[in-house]
């Protein structure tokens, strides 16, 4: 089975500037993604899809692909990470090169390894699933989420609100780092999480979303914490 990672990188970033190349523990955040897909022994390439001329020189340098630059129509605040997956796709099949199974993955992602995905991808292939995603438990339950209005607290749900953390339903949400999808789920435009999508379980360790720089600054700290244990 042929397989190929896209890492989807581009340069525009409002809240932490050049982020996808920012240093991250020694090096640029994107060279961890570009690793985890090199070392994980499942791509036939590796390629970065980006408009900017600094991460096509970084991700060239870390190993991966930029055989073709990102439009300018998906290269906005709008343009959303299936917009840019069926460009990339398009491009490819223009080229003449089609695979069976696509990863995409995020340039923020310095927790995913190479081992964690291809365990992922045994996972994926082992049955006829559309997509995979990995996911990770709330640490709080949203059920007891607050609404504000008018300097008063409002609650949602009474009921739930009353009940112990411990009796109420688990819930969960991606982890926002990868995900293995086939071609049809984004020509179709069936969505990267659809009834037919199965999930690696994640814990909240390994997970950080990295939108400001406080965010940036506690994925370090687990970072570094997870390298002494030899976990990343």
């Amino acid at each position: 089975m042929s397989a190929i990672a896209i890492i989807t990188a581009r340069g525009g970033s409002k809240r932490i500037r050049k982020k996808n190349i920012k240093y991250f523990c020694g090096k640029p955040i994107i060279a961890y993604s570009i690793e985890a897909a090199l070392n994980s022994g499942i791509f036939s390439r590796v390629i970065v899809s980006t408009d900017d001329e600094e991460i096509k020189r970084v991700s060239e340098e870390y190993g991966a692909e930029v055989p073709f630059m990102r439009s300018d129509k998906n290269s906005d605040d709008f343009a959303t990470t299936a917009d840019v997956l069926k460009e990339v796709i398009l491009n490819l099949k223009e080229l003449g090169a089609n695979y069976d199974h696509y990863c995409c993955l995020y340039p923020t992602a310095p927790f995913v390894t190479g081992d964690h995905l291809l365990k992922a991808f045994k996972e994926f292939t082992k049955d006829e699933f559309d997509s995979l995603i990995p996911i990770t438990k709330f640490s709080f339950p949203p059920q007891r989420a607050f609404f504000l209005k008018e300097n008063k607290i409002l609650i949602d749900d009474n009921e739930s609100f009353q009940k112990r953390s411990q009796d109420l339903t688990p819930l969960y949400h991606d982890c926002g780092q990868y995900y293995f999808f086939k071609e049809n789920v984004i020509l179709d435009n069936m969505g990267l999480v659809s009834k037919n999508t199965t999930y690696v379980l994640r814990d909240n360790l390994f997970v950080q979303d990295i939108d400001e720089l406080s965010d940036w600054d506690l994925a370090e700290i687990k970072f570094k914490y997870l390298r002494e244990k030899e976990l990343v």
